[in-house]
């Protein structure tokens, strides 16, 4: 399974490793790095359902479910 947040739809980000002064020097090990997203697998309570919910989620979609629901926020992601 992909590492992708189910609300925000967050996943791995690939990129450089080093600053553009350290990029200049004869130390740079020219590398890219890959960047995870900070995901939690969480068991959500939706009480118009009157049931729990698992979604892998990141820090981000649990504010999102935090200030909007998680009824209104799991039904706009399509994951009930």
């Amino acid at each position: 399974m992909a590492k992708q947040c189910d609300i925000t739809g967050k996943k791995t980000q690939i990129g450089g490793r080093y600053s553009n002064r350290t990029r200049a020097t004869q130390f740079n090990p020219c590398g890219k790095t890959r960047r995870q997203p900070n995901l939690q697998k969480r068991r959500i309570y939706v009480p118009e359902l009157g049931k729990h919910v698992i979604v892998n989620v990141s820090t981000k979609g649990l504010r999102t479910i935090a200030k909007n629901g998680a009824y209104k926020t799991l039904k706009a992601a399509k994951l009930i």
